[in-house]
């Protein structure tokens, strides 16, 4: 049974629907993570990290973590992009201080031919239970935000063996057999249309697709090999239990020149990177959707009025009005004082209440 407790605290959705607002809404990419001691030390007791995505409760654990600290509008699942390719039966594991790697790159047709579509209640239970885990925990205090990896991202993944970023074996592929790459491509967006239908089944009242690796493509590639799949994803989404569709957000890092076609496939809100002027993109997109960031995660190092001085300018640039949900523009990195993130949360909330 889904619950269906009333927000008390609906900022994130009204901000992404431009709706009314009494301060602009806050959350952070990675907000769990490494540099939460409450998290290590449960990533330990875990013993290591896919034991510790794979345990509902654990994953549950960590997603509420930040929300005890600080004053966020919204908490996201706790996960990794790469459940859907270890699905998929290419073995993911990682390597301390290497990053995820896969047992079973796809190195030819063939293996990208066998691979099976994803069914999430089958092959992703341990997702489904940590989301309907997490809502019920949460009881209405702030929305879920669930997630994939954009279908481009998980396949330079899947081909490079791991991370990689000249993403040779992949681009190999792109321009040389495109008919393999677009094979791949389809299965994966079916896979992440049932993976995020599956959330918000569970109870996700935001999805968001992480397509960290879209900017390293041309203009053309990457309407041709990334956006397209995420468009055909947003337009297959569920609506959430009570009808309404269930905003979405595509965040592609380096994907600053492209906003105008992001904002066309639909979405409720883009996600922009540090590199973006707000304002200019606000301008570019105007009311077709909502605009995500984009403070560089490398303020939070500064002075406390330093990062006063960043949220300003950020507000500022965006301007008076609802449409804007405050992040950084990209993940918190393990480094970060907690007391930096406190500072952050509160100077949102503080200084956004002129421009509402």
């Amino acid at each position: 049974m889904k619950p269906m407790t009333q927000l008390k605290n609906d900022r994130l959705l009204r901000a992404l629907r431009k709706q009314p607002l009494d301060a602009t809404p806050v959350w952070i990419m990675r907000q769990a993570g490494r540099y939460l001691p409450e998290y290590r030390a449960c990533r330990a007791r875990a013993g290591d990290f896919m034991s510790l995505c794979q345990n509902p409760q654990a994953a549950c654990e960590v997603t509420l973590q930040p929300l005890e600290r600080f004053d966020l509008d919204a908490a996201i699942l706790f996960s990794d992009i790469l459940t859907i390719p270890d699905a998929m039966g290419l073995g993911l594991y990682f390597e301390e201080g290497e990053g995820p790697r896969f047992r079973k790159p796809l190195d030819s047709a063939k293996a990208i031919e066998q691979l099976p579509v994803v069914d999430t209640m089958r092959d992703l239970p341990y997702v489904v239970d940590a989301v309907s885990l997490i809502r019920r925990e949460l009881n209405g205090r702030v929305p879920l935000i669930g997630f994939s990896g954009s279908p481009w991202t998980l396949a330079t993944y899947m081909i490079e063996g791991g991370s990689n970023r000249d993403f040779v074996k992949t681009k190999t592929m792109l321009y040389g057999q495109p008919e393999i790459l677009t094979l791949l491509l389809e299965k994966l967006a079916a896979s992440v249309t049932d993976y995020l239908n599956a959330q918000i089944a569970a109870g996700a009242q935001v999805v968001q697709i992480f397509d960290t690796w879209g900017g390293a493509l041309s203009a053309a590639a990457y309407r041709e090999f990334s956006l397209r799949y995420m468009e055909k994803i947003v337009a297959g989404l569920a609506p959430g239990p009570d009808g309404e569709k269930v905003p979405a957000i595509l965040f592609t890092k380096g994907g600053g020149m492209w906003l105008e076609a992001i904002a066309a496939t639909g979405c409720h809100g883009i996600g922009l990177d540090w590199t973006q002027d707000i304002g200019e993109a606000r301008a570019r997109v105007g009311d077709k959707a909502a605009l995500q960031g984009n403070m560089d995660p490398a303020v939070l190092r500064a002075p406390v009025e330093v990062i006063e001085a960043e949220v300003s300018a950020i507000l500022q640039g965006y301007g008076p009005g609802s449409g804007h949900v405050f992040n950084l523009g990209h993940g918190i990195t393990p480094d970060i004082v907690p007391d930096q993130v406190s500072a952050l949360v509160d100077l949102v909330h503080n200084l956004s209440v002129n421009f509402h």
